[in-house]
């Protein structure tokens, strides 16, 4: 791998590792909201009908697949999202945004979105962003975890 190549992947270590225990502290102080909750009721918002299985939440959350299921019953047990049955398909269950769960949302996004532009987005111009963000999107689709 060259060396500049390792440096980039440091950098991005190091900006994940900095800035998630930040935003994530935040959230729980101004709202009560961890991150993870956070970024599954995101994804159940943005999801058809606001509801998704636990593989499809597992594709597209950034918790891992493995924790998906455990953060989601801490979700049912706050309120903010429910298991629904799947009709068509009995061993399986959606994840549901509850009424509540989409007001917790919408009251942690201008807290979330506040410390990604000051944290993150305010240190890079508009091109940086726009490479950043192509180059990850190109990483994501050749892991299989793209959108």
């Amino acid at each position: 791998m060259p060396e500049d190549v390792a440096d980039t992947w440091g950098a991005l270590l190091k900006v994940h590792a900095a800035l998630v225990p930040l935003l994530d502290r935040e959230l729980q102080e101004a709202h009560g909201l961890p991150l993870t909750w956070y970024d599954v009721l995101l994804e159940l918002n943005a999801a058809p009908e606001r509801r998704l299985t636990m593989g499809q939440l597992g594709s597209v959350a950034a918790v891992s697949r493995t924790r998906v299921s455990r953060v989601v019953d801490e979700l049912v047990r706050a309120g903010l999202v429910a298991r629904d049955p799947n009709p068509d398909d009995g061993r399986s269950a959606f994840a549901a945004l509850t009424p509540a769960g989409r007001t917790a949302l919408r009251k942690a996004a201008p807290t979330y979105l506040a410390a990604v532009r000051r944290e993150f987005a305010d240190h890079l111009t508009v091109r940086e962003a726009d490479v950043l963000a192509s180059a990850l999107r190109k990483v994501l689709a050749a892991s299989g975890r793209e959108r």
